[in-house]
């Protein structure tokens, strides 16, 4: 059905034509690319793998495993894990990279690999570049059989991941213990139906409540979590028994909150939030993509400090979050970056912060939702089908809007008085994303619709 193959990884789906879908002969070329990339002298490389909880994780992480250990490779096997917690892994064992067996929120018949360097973070777009073009090449050589690697596992890395959550300072375990939280969480089938009930009983939370907590790979919805989705959760906390619900994809990157009235806190006010509580604590700038809502920047205004803008994507609001020397950052999609534990998008350290800010403040999170300025973002796409030219429809939108602030660095993002609109192609999938933000959903949708608008007058001409 569909194959990408991007600087950030590869991901496709299960099953089908090699080149066209991901196939195990698809996966032996992306980790053996990978691993003649990393390989500088003749001592054996070191990678940590895990993977979350789809039906196909486990046969192609024992694929992947095996063409490390065909490259004269040693691995380290996590099992069922979280993306944040193989990228901690990764330092925790002194490896030389890590592979993440995850498609994120794509549908169940999706996988993909994430490849890590060996500081736990995503490779770099250049370093992308030189694995895809070793793919194209075929320029790798497998060992001979003296030569072949060890597998071995290893069952405590959330446990770490967990420990150096809890000995943050800001995380505040005691706080929490004392308020006696009542907690609902959707784990989507996946990892986070082992790793968060793990974190919420360490915090001293008094009552959890899973749903769909059983790592199967079988989504009980679809795996996104925004609202449309999270119906199930949605009516459990309207039933007054709990003080906050969570929501986490199937890796544990992204996290989504849940009042407790039932009502959506909103994906892109999880980053503000935590960020408020940091900035409470300790002065510093903050981060966010392009595609992220303006309220952090007006959180940021209140504690005068900076706030800046990277282009969409982990790896760049990393780079970005270092050149500014960021104490908070991430993704308006809910993707937590708090670098005093690691620079990876993290749930597990989203909630933890979360609920220290709840306990300290005493403040329940319709409380703390309202604090912030109201943006409504309206998210769209268009498909590209054989022939569009992408540079093209980007250009003659830049020209048009010309008169107003337009930003380039990633896509094109135009930003007016009252709003913003910012589109670009998506590096997962074949379409351009259309992201509108004002403050009304009206002014999001018009501005939204007005360059759909635009885009397919282009195209008609």
């Amino acid at each position: 059905m569909s194959l990408i193959k991007s600087i950030s990884g590869i991901r496709g789906t299960i099953g089908g034509k090699a080149g066209e879908n991901l196939t195990p002969v698809d996966i032996v070329q992306f980790v053996a690319a990978f691993m003649t990339f990393l390989k500088k002298d003749e001592n054996a490389l070191t990678i940590v793998v895990g993977r979350d909880g789809r039906v196909s994780g486990e046969m192609v992480s024992q694929i992947a495993c095996s063409t490390v250990q065909s490259m004269g490779g040693n691995v380290i096997d996590l099992g069922l894990s979280t993306t944040p917690t193989v990228e901690m892994a990764v330092t925790h064992h002194h490896a030389d990279g890590g592979i993440i067996l995850t498609a994120s929120h794509n549908p169940m018949n999706w996988n993909a690999l994430k490849l890590l360097n060996s500081k736990g973070e995503f490779i770099s777009a250049s370093d992308g570049a030189k694995v895809l073009n070793i793919i194209k090449k075929q320029s790798y050589t497998f060992a001979p059989v003296e030569n072949l690697g060890k597998y071995t596992t290893y069952s405590k890395a959330m446990d770490d991941h967990i420990d150096a959550i809890l000995k943050l300072e800001l995380v505040n375990v005691n706080a929490i213990k004392k308020a006696h939280f009542r907690v609902a969480v959707d784990c989507v089938n996946s990892t986070g139906g082992i790793a968060i009930p793990l974190l919420l009983k360490r915090l001293g939370v008094a009552e959890v409540k899973i749903l769909n907590g059983e790592p199967t790979g079988v989504f009980a919805h679809n795996p996104e979590p925004l609202p449309q989705h999270l119906y199930e959760i949605s009516e459990c906390m309207k039933k007054g028994n709990y003080h906050v619900g969570f929501v986490v994809d199937p890796d544990v990157d992204r996290l989504a909150i849940v009042n407790e009235d039932g009502t959506m806190f909103g994906e892109e006010y999880t980053l503000v939030a935590v960020a408020d509580y940091v900035l409470q604590h300790q002065k510093g700038n903050t981060v966010s993509n392009l595609s992220s809502t303006r309220a952090l920047r007006d959180v940021s205004q209140k504690y005068e400090v900076e706030y800046c803008a990277s282009a969409v994507g982990e790896v760049n609001v990393v780079e970005k979050m270092k050149d500014t020397e960021a104490v908070i950052g991430g993704e308006g999609n809910g993707g937590v970056i708090y670098p005093a534990l690691h620079y990876g998008r993290d749930a597990l350290v989203g909630i933890a912060l979360f609920l220290s800010y709840m306990a300290e403040s005493g403040k329940d999170s319709i409380q703390i939702r309202r604090q912030y300025p109201s943006y409504c973002i309206s998210k769209n796409k268009i498909d590209l089908s054989e022939g569009m030219d992408i540079k093209k429809i980007m250009n003659f939108i830049a020209e048009r809007y010309e008169r107003y602030e337009v930003n380039t660095i990633d896509g094109v993002k135009i930003d007016f008085e009252n709003g913003w609109v910012h589109l670009r192609p998506s590096n997962t999938e074949p379409i351009i994303r259309i992201y509108a933000e004002g403050k009304t959903e009206n002014l999001a949708d018009n501005m939204a619709n007005k360059i759909l608008g635009d885009i397919r007058e282009f195209l008609h001409s």
